[in-house]
This record gives structure tokens, sequence and C-alpha cells, in this order.
């Protein structure tokens, strides 16, 4: 499609937009945040001072963006996120870090100042890469469908909950349970 039937087709999609009623769903920019921890262990660390740590499949920091829709009756909401999770290890001679992108499509039912729901997660790109002593250390595990059953205490814009996702990556072949209790965090504008 050459430029000039583009932007008459976009000439005259615009006033047929404005024309279309408008319905009272409230539309906002979101963002959340949170820790969540549990799920298999996927990596083991040993410190030069005999110490251990590990790194879990659900384990990290999540920090995302997304949008709110909120019904005309407010006792309805859509919540849709794209976010980072990530968890990073540092040793004096190594260093591992956990991070995977999760897309969350969620529905809450509210009434007064709480919400109850839930929804689906895609875990996109989930990764450990480590360097130092641990350069070995590369482990890429496939996208991963699951779901995630959340309840909120709301103050206004500012909600603050408990979630529990239910995920299985697969790690060359093998089930990695990613199941696991978070706390959550999130404020609409």
């Amino acid at each position: 499609m050459g430029r000039a039937p583009l932007l008459g087709f976009l000439a005259a999609l615009v006033p047929a937009l404005l024309a279309v009623p408008s319905y009272a769903i409230d539309v906002r920019p979101a963002i959340v945040a949170g820790y969540d921890a549990g799920g298999d262990k996927i990596v083991n660390i040993n410190y030069s001072n005999g110490k251990t740590d590990s790194i879990r499949a659900n384990e990290g920091l999540r920090l995302g963006a997304g949008v709110s829709l909120l019904n005309e009756a407010g006792n309805v909401e859509l919540l849709g996120t794209v976010s980072v999770k990530y968890l990073y290890l540092h040793a004096d001679n190594a260093n591992v870090t956990w991070m995977s992108f999760p897309l969350d499509a969620l529905v809450f039912y509210r009434r007064q100042s709480f919400r109850l729901g839930g929804g689906l997660t895609y875990a996109v790109n989930p990764q450990i890469l480590g360097s130092g002593a641990a350069a070995n250390v590369e482990m890429k595990l496939d996208n991963a469908l699951g779901a995630v059953l959340q309840g909120d205490y709301l103050v206004g814009p500012i909600s603050l909950g408990l979630r529990y996702t239910l995920l299985e990556y697969r790690l060359s072949g093998s089930a990695v349970k990613s199941n696991g209790l978070g706390i959550s965090f999130g404020f609409t504008f």
C-alpha cells in the first residue's frame, strides 16, 4: 500500500472512530512490582567462605508496567502487564543472574477495598547466565504458560497483596516447577 492511499484511509478512519459511542470503562496505566519465592532449585552457588546460595525457579524481583481496565460498576478489573523478573547473586569471583519476562493477563473481582482474581502468565526468555568463575553457567529454559492467583488490599490507586504462581518450565526436556508465593505492589495512575 502506497503512502497516499494509507493517508486517505487514516483520514477517513479518524472521523469514524470519533463517532463511535463511548463506554464507561476506566482505562489507566499501571505499574507493578513485587518479590516472588519458591519453585525448584535451578542453580546452587558455593562461595569461597564455605557458604552456599541457590536460585529457585520462581524467585526474583518483579517490576513491570501495563494497563488496568475497570468496568463502570467498579467491580471487575482486567490487568495486563509486561514485567522483568530478576535475581542477581554476587560472589568475589563469580556472578549469576536469573532473568525472565512475564506477561500477565489477570481478571479481578473488586469489593470495597479488596480485589481477588487470577489469570494467565507467560514467561518469555527465562535464563540464567554466569560470569567470572561461573562463566560456564548458561541455562536457557523454554518459554512457559502458567496461572496466577492474586489477592490485594486497595488504598486508593495503590494495591498491596499476595500472589501464587503455578508454572512449569522445561530445561533440556526436564520439568522445572516454578510454583511459589509472592508479594505484590501496584499503582494505577
